[in-house]
């Protein structure tokens, strides 16, 4: 490796172009156009067939899009009978405006408008490069001749728009703008400008490409700022970006461009586009959600949105992928769970009117996520209090909160031992089957009570190792009596340090379930937990199990 073999390739603004930090966040939704079907499409492995197109076009419809980029219909037979299937099934809502993509080249153009004849709306996006490194390298072209190319090429949108059956809006990319003199951007776009003469009623669209990433983002706004700033017929002109992610900043690009005064956005769902992808819409559109800008976009049922994209395109989305992977919300640390857990509570008891919950940045359940399934998880990193919250929400046990961390123990334990994440139902089954009714080596057949001298009597049956035997003895309560009466039967030593009860089912045949623990000699705590319609019944199961668990 040898960095000083690099330089930079971008170019600033020849005046400082810097109102954009002085905002603090996005404030409003841009104008949305998808380019899945187009840019994401020609970056798949396996291009998507015409079925899947259809499929996905309807879920970028469902999904909200206005505009939707569907090819390239000059460029593949496949991209032209897509678009021609699109307009003869009439598959195109009335709301909805579809883009289609041509090179400044006269025979390209005009195939261009026989594939979108008939449209009721469509854009149609005209570009040719701009840069230094494709001036010099590819077209061998002077600036006045690459400028010559885009105007020659608007002239001839123009003219054919004039001449095709259908409703048509331009659009110009100096494509690789980020590697072009803004200057020179700007003379380009302002002489593409003066051939269309846009109006409040027919708006044009001049895209600034991020073709290739090349400055961090804030180089990106500026450069932005400086066209918005200095555009021709700028109250009739939508700015829009169409930033690629080769740095990893195509979202922050997006971002710092919105509040450098574009008014638009071209991007994919999850980011799919050639080399590293394109702008991810779902983050981007996420991200204003999170901080209460509705982006116009609906998201709630992210799980349906990422399975149809994996079959459509056979990409995945990635388990940390933000808002959509499997393991975004997941905490599996301790005290995160732990964490959430109380902030969880503190939503249910104080119902406040704004999300503000610990490690969750959204509600999971907006984007068509759940909490058992989705937020604790519980492997060997994971502590009580995400334990005691699977137990609490998803099977309605309330454990006192050192039962909670010896069930969290337990449950270490096992995930440590198995190496596997452990799912609720294998934790609700590892409480019972360690602190539930526990009947070895000690257990009661009978317990018979009365009342006498201000106490309780008992008279218990009770069996180890085979053997049975009738024990009496007195206590405070019916609890203390039976514990009394074990320890009297079988020389015991421990004392009864917490009892906690309540019901499971709220019913005339509701059972109810008790948690007893007791202090060792050795001042440990032993755990036993009962369930029964009759909660003496229950608070007793409990007692025996904390002393067989000792």
């Amino acid at each position: 490796m040898k960095a000083s073999k690099y330089q930079r390739q971008y170019f600033m603004p020849p005046v400082k172009s810097m109102k954009w930090a002085e905002k603090e966040y996005v404030e409003k939704a841009p104008i949305w156009c998808s380019v899945d079907l187009r840019d994401g499409n020609q970056a798949l492995v396996i291009p998507m067939s015409l079925e899947q197109k259809i499929e996905f076009f309807k879920l970028l419809v469902k999904i909200g899009f206005k505009e939707i980029e569907v090819g390239f219909p000059a460029a593949s037979e496949t991209e032209y009978e897509f678009l021609r299937t699109l307009i003869e099934q009439n598959l195109i809502p009335e709301d909805v405006t579809i883009q289609v993509l041509t090179q400044a080249r006269e025979h390209i153009i005009r195939k261009t408008f026989e594939a979108v004849k008939g449209a009721p709306k469509a854009i149609v996006h005209v570009y040719n490069s701009t840069s230094v490194a494709q001036r010099e390298q590819v077209f061998k072209k002077t600036k006045e001749e690459i400028l010559k190319i885009a105007v020659d090429g608007a002239a001839l949108l123009k003219k054919l728009a004039d001449e095709t059956e259908g409703n048509f809006q331009f659009e110009y990319s100096p494509e690789s703008f980020t590697g072009t003199e803004p200057e020179y951007a700007l003379e380009v776009c302002n002489a593409v400008l003066d051939v269309w003469q846009p109006t409040a009623d027919n708006k044009c669209i001049i895209n600034l490409p991020v073709t290739v990433e090349h400055s961090m983002p804030h180089v990106y706004a500026s450069q932005v700022e400086y066209m918005c700033d200095n555009l021709k017929y700028r109250e009739n002109v939508i700015v829009s970006l169409h930033p690629h992610n080769d740095r990893g900043c195509g979202v922050a690009d997006s971002e710092m461009g919105l509040l450098a005064g574009a008014d638009r956005i071209e991007g994919t769902l999850f980011g799919n586009g050639e080399r590293t992808g394109n702008v991810d819409i779902v983050t981007l559109g996420m991200n204003m959600y999170s901080q209460g800008v509705d982006p116009k976009l609906d998201f709630s049922d992210m799980p349906h949105i990422c399975e149809v994209y994996e079959e459509c395109t056979g990409m995945k989305v990635t388990e940390r992928s933000p808002y959509s992977g499997a393991l975004v919300f997941a905490a599996f640390s301790g005290s995160h769970q732990d964490a959430i857990a109380k902030g969880m509570h503190w939503r249910d008891d104080k119902d406040p009117d704004h999300w503000n919950v610990p490690y969750l940045p959204i509600d999971p359940t907006d984007v068509g996520r759940n909490y058992d399934a989705d937020v604790i998880r519980i492997n060997s990193q994971s502590g009580k209090g995400g334990v005691g919250y699977i137990l609490e929400t998803k099977y309605g046990l309330n454990l006192p909160p050192k039962m909670r961390e010896a069930m969290g123990y337990a449950t270490k334990a096992v995930s440590d031992h198995k190496h596997k994440e452990l799912h609720p139902d294998e934790i609700f089954g590892l409480f019972k089957s360690t602190f539930e009714n526990v009947v070895e080596p000690y257990s009661i057949n009978e317990a018979h009570f009365q009342q006498k001298d201000g106490g309780i009597t008992t008279q218990v049956t009770s069996t180890f190792q085979g053997e049975t035997i009738v024990t009496e003895a007195c206590g405070n309560g019916r609890l203390d009596a039976v514990s009394n009466a074990l320890k009297k039967a079988y020389d015991l030593e421990y004392s009864l340090e917490t009892y906690q009860e309540h019901a499971l089912e709220r019913s005339s045949s509701s059972k109810a379930i008790a948690y007893v623990g007791i202090k060792k000699p050795d001042g440990t705590l032993a755990w036993g937990a009962g369930v029964d319609p009759d909660i003496i019944r229950a608070s007793i199961d409990a007692l025996v199990t904390a002393i067989n668990n000792r």
